[in-house]
């Protein structure tokens, strides 16, 4: 008899069983909400390479690469520049639970929905957390923070720059000199931000930051750039190392162990590190992925880039307001790479956001919180941040609001969009 080929059909039991899924099989979509987006059509060319070991010399050479890679991407010369295996969440949770010991004060800033998220982290982590927030489609005052920071005395502020619930892109440029002279870590959550905005990690004084691939940087979510600071690396060597078996439960220095063993940062510094101690097994075709989108990024020209982002997204603006749309929030603080459209009066939202997906194959968002029902999020981002992407869109929605009773100027979005394109 003749082994069968992995792969292949098996042999097995004659018994009556479930049929067999076919192979994975996914519609052809345009994702043009607040992310994940569609992938650079190289970045899933690079997934599918052949895997090797995780200290072969062509694994290790890659490793070395998307550091330098990702260097440029965040505008910085740190060393302790690498990936965090996992979801843009689990850079943060990294970042979070690494620089910050148990007791220690964080202040977050909110204006939306992902500053509630690192509030939460941060409390997970045990910390004395105090939030500042002001009122979703706004920003928050550098003169808030300054107040702030003097009042609470924190050791790390923590603040998302391009939060997606809300479309609205908080300036970080002063923000850095604020906590250098209070003796404060700066950490920002750049997930939805970096790549398709202004991102100068060491001009602007960050110690921390984190990202994912499935927004600007137009990859699949699932791997976390992150960078760190000398200053933030002597934190994080600082707190105690845990050799298994060997702590005391009543260890009085209990508090200072990093609470993670996956998400310790002084760990993932050795594995990534000259010395390449192991930690985990990196997960190889998203290394690929990612040092492919920072590739792609550094190809085209990290300002150029940005650049894109900004027309692509003042074209979907244009767009939405040549529809007759109102716009949510404050539009001279808005992400280059997302639009939040409030739906209009007696258009049922989810149900045109569901029309636009099964009838011309295009998802937008919907929102959370207050928010909810209430407004459509619309991104242009990554490989998405394009003209045919962006007149693509806007001719379906025009089909969509007309659909649902909506009275819009015929052509007003594409010809408004495509106007700024024109112009550009």
């Amino acid at each position: 008899m003749t082994a069968a080929q992995p792969g292949s059909s098996l042999p097995g039991s004659s018994l009556p069983g479930p049929e067999l899924p076919g192979p994975i099989d996914p519609p052809t979509r345009l994702l043009m909400g607040p992310g994940p987006v569609s992938a650079y059509p190289s970045v899933l060319r690079a997934m599918s390479a052949p895997l090797v070991g995780q200290y072969d010399p062509f694994m290790t050479a890659s490793m070395t690469e998307t550091q330098e890679l990702y260097r440029q991407v965040w505008g910085t010369a740190n060393e302790a520049t690498m990936l965090v295996d996992g979801t843009s969440r689990a850079g943060i949770e990294a970042a979070i639970v690494s620089l910050v010991r148990p007791g220690e004060r964080v202040l977050v800033p909110v204006f939306g929905r992902f500053g509630l998220l690192l509030a939460e982290i941060a409390e997970r982590a045990m910390a004395e957390v105090h939030t500042i927030e002001v009122p979703w489609g706004q920003v928050v005052p550098v003169s808030t923070i300054d107040e702030a920071i003097r009042r609470v005395r924190p050791t790390l502020l923590a603040l998302v720059q391009g939060d997606t619930s809300t479309t609205m892109n908080q300036p970080l440029d002063e923000v850095g000199a604020l906590c250098a002279q209070h003796g404060v870590l700066f950490y920002s959550d750049a997930t939805a931000s970096l790549g398709g905005n202004p991102f100068e990690a060491d001009a602007w004084g960050l110690d921390a930051a984190t990202a994912g691939l499935q927004k600007c940087l137009g990859g699949p979510s699932g791997s976390a750039p992150i960078t760190l600071s000398e200053r933030a690396v002597e934190v994080v060597r600082s707190r105690k190392r845990v050799e298994a078996g060997i702590r005391e439960p009543d260890d009085p220095e209990a508090s200072d162990y990093v609470r993670s063993n996956y998400f310790d940062l002084g760990m993932i510094l050795d594995y990534w590190g000259p010395r390449r101690l192991n930690h985990h097994t990196e997960a190889t075709s998203m290394l690929y992925a990612a040092r492919e989108c920072a590739r792609v990024i550094l190809a085209e020209g990290r300002d150029a880039v940005v650049e894109r982002h900004r027309l692509a997204g003042d074209a979907m603006l244009a767009g939405v307001r040549g529809l007759g749309l109102e716009v949510f929030g404050d539009v001279a603080h808005k992400m280059h790479n997302v639009v939040a459209v409030e739906i209009p009066e007696g258009v049922p939202g989810d149900a045109a956001r569901a029309a636009m997906l099964t009838d011309f194959g295009i998802e937008i968002g919907t929102s959370f919180g207050p928010l909810h029902g209430r407004v459509w999020r619309i991104g242009t981002m990554g490989y998405n941040a394009r003209e045919d992407a962006v007149l693509t869109t806007l001719a379906a929605l025009e089909a969509v609001l007309r659909r649902f009773g909506r009275a819009v100027p015929p052509g007003g979005g594409t010809e408004a969009a495509a106007d700024v394109f024109r112009g550009a």
